[in-house]
């Protein structure tokens, strides 16, 4: 037979006594330790007092014993619902395959202890982020249906809804009764959340409790559904307790309502006091158009009345007067000028005539040239029988040399 539990086999298996009792020896060799629950049975049978530890974590149990003269030493008698730490052995009975835990010594755990762990988680669900107020998401204004998680047929449930629907007539509710304390709270509230979560027409969800002691609120500090609440998609509005109560639930939530009163209020807006508003705003809005229309009727007039608007042309007279004036002076400097330029051109006409040929000629004097049309300036430049050409006054005519004459 194998030694070990690696060394079986299909083949080479071990029985299931051999199991067990491989199980008792391991679980015997354990030392006695310290472990907390809550305690959700008690029995006394004569000396020997039998109770289960729930984890109120998660849905686990084991059994125990304790004599019934370390119960007595208590001091207070211990309850269904109490949270305890007991010192014991664990044990194995081989013959039913279970393990059970044998009590030395049990001692409740206090208030002060239970507020000293919930401040440890809160710290470190802070350094997490859990209660940055970036991660808070805003109410909606008018939620089309509200979810609403409560102990059931409790009085936070009748303060919720009927302040609500005193504020709001047409509020829809979809109500989730719940157990609010004891070993299966933080299970049925987790489980309504995601519930209410899922549902697509529920735009805020309301998680009410009455007040209570600190053991009885010990479910709305518990981590597993505080982190439920953190996930959740949907706003979660803390409504647990009074004003003193303050479970690590306040902190996570997206809003915190001091009482279930009070989460009406911030779920649902006041019919009345928006029915006011909007007759204010109405009001004021129909003032403000009224005073616009008012300045805009003055200012057009005040256009009106201008001269511009009573003779449109009065405008156009200053310039037309300008452009007058300027074309007449436009119109002088012109004149002026032309006669100046017909004078000073009469003047050249004068001096082209005065220095003209044709008036040389005209007084009886002739050019006379060569056939080339060389000007014959002096007797010697022509010669015996040449033809020359004689231009006078009058048009022009040949003359042939016959001789020259000396001086």
């Amino acid at each position: 037979m194998a030694e070990k539990a690696a060394d079986t086999s299909a083949e080479n298996p071990w029985p299931v006594r051999v199991l067990s009792l491989k199980i008792r020896d391991y679980v015997d060799r354990m030392s006695p330790l310290w472990v907390e629950g809550q305690v959700v049975q008690l029995q006394r049978r004569g000396t020997t007092a039998y109770l289960t530890l729930r984890d109120p974590e998660v849905d686990m149990s084991l059994s125990a014993t304790i004599s019934v003269h370390a119960l007595n030493a208590m001091g207070s008698p211990l309850l269904e619902g109490a949270r305890v730490v007991l010192q014991a052995k664990p044990t194995f009975w081989e013959r039913r395959g279970t393990l059970q835990l044998d009590g030395r010594q049990i001692r409740p755990v206090g208030v002060g202890d239970l507020l000293a762990r919930i401040e440890i988680l809160k710290q470190r669900l802070a350094a997490e982020g859990l209660f940055a107020p970036e991660c808070k998401r805003r109410l909606p204004l008018l939620p089309r249906r509200v979810g609403l998680i409560t102990g059931r047929d409790s009085a936070a449930e009748r303060d919720v809804v009927e302040n609500a629907r005193r504020r709001w007539p047409a509020v829809v509710f979809e109500i989730r009764e719940v157990a609010v304390q004891g070993s299966t709270a933080v299970a049925e509230v987790t489980a309504a959340l995601a519930e209410l979560d899922r549902q697509p027409g529920v735009d805020v969800i309301v998680i009410a409790r009455g007040g209570g002691a600190v053991e009885e609120l010990l479910p709305f500090s518990n981590e597993t559904l505080l982190r439920a609440v953190a996930a959740a998609a949907t706003p979660v509005v803390s409504a647990i307790g009074h004003d003193v109560d303050t479970p690590l639930l306040d902190f996570v939530a997206d809003a915190r309502a001091s009482t279930p009163t009070d989460a009406a209020k911030l779920v649902v807006p006041d019919a009345a006091a928006e029915r006011d508003r909007v007759t204010g705003l109405r009001g004021r809005a129909r003032l403000a158009i009224r005073h616009r229309l008012e300045v805009e009727r003055r200012i057009l007039l005040t256009h009106r009345t201008r001269a511009v608007m009573t003779d449109p042309l009065a405008m156009l007279t200053p310039h037309r007067v300008q452009l007058a004036t300027l074309r007449g002076r436009a119109t002088d400097r012109i004149v002026a000028r032309l006669e100046r330029e017909s004078d000073r051109i009469g003047h050249l006409h004068a001096q082209v005539r005065a220095l003209s040929p044709q008036s040389t000629l005209d007084r009886g004097y002739a050019v006379v040239s060569h056939p080339d049309g060389r000007i014959v300036r002096t007797r010697d430049e022509v010669a015996p029988e040449e033809l020359l050409r004689v231009l006078v006054a009058q048009g022009d005519f040949g003359v042939r040399v016959v001789g020259a004459t000396d001086h």
